[in-house]
This record gives structure tokens, C-alpha cells and sequence, in this order.
């Protein structure tokens, strides 16, 4: 039995394939979200990947930003649910997933099957998300996906104390009239993100194996001020940013079984 997880994001897409519910058969990701082709495209390249066509699917869930406009799903499943899942797949010991996405960020506790326990949610501001990262990494004028390491060659990072992204903006380009160092300006941007984010786990409660899911998961950046604040370590599998989809894609088996 094929299953097919989804995860239409609001700046990428992401597509997993299961076999039996065990096997990942193809995965794949696209740098364009909701309202885009790229929930289209990466459903085409696993496809391609797998040798595999549409009506070979046995069961197909959307979940993420956009799961709602996903034309052809046959269920729509919310992402804490999904990228809880999904860890707990990858991850089978964590407790605690920290999601940070494009437009939000989470915080989740998870059971020993991976079920969704308890979340908290921080949609309501720019700050400790992924958008944020894309605005500061163009007053730095550096590609977002180099923040990590630029970051990691950090000797004194600034304090970025602004938690709304419009005023956090102007005080990274204060830093930068005062001719601080880039990497010392990243590194406090990803302070500041971790912060946010860390103040939002511990709402929930961390407890456990920590593991962070979702495409910053990728920065390493994050990642360490993020184990800084919250003084303990934090897995990344190298799937992290497919979670939401794996886990949409083990929903589809049960459904489908």
C-alpha cells in the first residue's frame, strides 16, 4: 500500500511516500508554497522518484499552512499533529519537538507513539519565525540558508532586544551603521529567534529527548542558541524539514488501513 503525505508550507512544499506505512519510498522538496506550483511540483517529483503515478496512491493527506487549498487530498490534517508523528517516526525517543516554520512557530509534547499531547502556538507576529530570519538575512544582505555559518565565526554577538521584526529590522541596520561584524549580528538574530521560541517550550513543557522539525531545524545557527537557552541538546535528523509530510504520510497508512 502507497500513502502520500503533503506539507504545503507557506514558502516551501514538501512531499514524503511510505510503503506499508514503514518505508519511505521518495521524498521531495520544493522552495515554493501555498498559492504557488510548488505543492504540485514536489507531489510530481516523488512521483517521478518512485516510478510511481497518482492513482497508484493509496491514500493522500495534506497538512501545513496550506493544506486546505491542496486540490486531490483525501483527508486534511493540521501540522502539530503531523510533524509530532513525523519526529516521532525519525526520533522514536523525543518527547519535545520545537517547529519553527515560515509564518509560525511551535512548541509540542509528544507521547511514546508520537501522539500529539499538548502545543503552544506563536502565529500572532513575524518574531522567532522563519520570515523573520528571510528579512534579517537580506538587511545583512547574505543568503538565508548561509546565517549558520556565518553565525558559528560569531565573537561578540550584538544584542538584538526588539521582538517586533519591523523594529528588530532597524536596530540590526543600527549595528551595521556601527560597523559591527556580520557574523556577530547573525549570531544575535538567531539569539533573539531562540528567545522567542524557547520562551514558547517552556509554556508547554520541555521534558525528555528535545528534537526541532522543519526547515530552520537546517540552521545550525538556531539550533545552537536554541541548546543554549534551553541547556540541553537538541536533535536534528537530516529529514527534520520533511517531518510534517511523513507524518501526513503515516496518517494516510492508518486511514488507508
Amino acid at each position: 500500500m502507497m500513502t502520500m503525505g503533503v506539507d504545503v508550507g507557506s514558502t516551501s512544499s514538501k512531499t514524503v511516500i511510505l510503503r506499508d506505512g514503514k518505508e519511505i519510498l521518495a521524498k521531495a522538496v520544493v522552495s515554493m508554497g501555498t498559492g504557488t506550483a510548488g505543492p504540485e511540483q514536489a507531489l510530481n517529483q516523488a512521483l517521478s522518484q518512485a516510478g510511481l503515478e497518482r492513482k497508484d496512491i493509496g491514500c493522500l493527506v495534506a497538512t501545513g499552512y496550506g493544506r486546505l487549498t491542496f486540490p486531490g487530498a483525501d483527508h486534511q490534517v493540521s501540522e502539530v499533529t503531523c510533524h509530532g508523528r513525523g519526529i516521532s517516526f525519525l526520533l522514536p525517543e523525543v518527547r519535545t519537538v520545537i517547529d519553527i516554520g515560515g509564518q509560525d512557530a511551535k512548541a509540542l509534547q509528544i507521547n511514546e507513539k508520537g501522539r500529539l499531547m499538548n502545543f503552544v502556538m506563536n502565529d500572532k507576529c513575524a518574531a522567532g519565525t522563519g520570515r523573520f530570519l528571510d528579512v534579517m538575512a537580506k538587511v545583512l544582505g547574505v543568503p538565508v540558508e548561509g546565517l549558520g555559518d556565518l553565525s558559528a565565526q560569531a565573537e561578540q554577538p550584538v544584542s538584538i532586544s526588539n521582538v517586533c521584526t519591523v523594529f528588530a529590522e532597524s536596530e540590526v541596520i543600527s549595528h551595521l551603521a556601527a560597523g559591527a561584524k556580520l557574523s556577530d549580528i547573525a549570531a544575535g538574530i538567531h539569539i533573539s529567534v531562540a528567545r522567542r521560541v524557547a520562551a514558547l517550550a517552556m509554556r508547554v513543557g520541555v521534558e525528555g529527548q528535545v528534537a526541532m522539525s522543519g526547515g530552520v531545524a537546517l540552521n545550525q545557527g538556531v539550533v545552537r542558541a536554541m541548546e543554549a537557552e534551553l541547556k540541553r541538546p537538541i536533535q536534528v535528523h537530516p529529514d527534520a524539514q520533511l517531518a510534517g509530510a511523513l507524518g501526513a504520510a503515516l496518517l494516510a497508512a492508518e486511514r488507508a488501513g
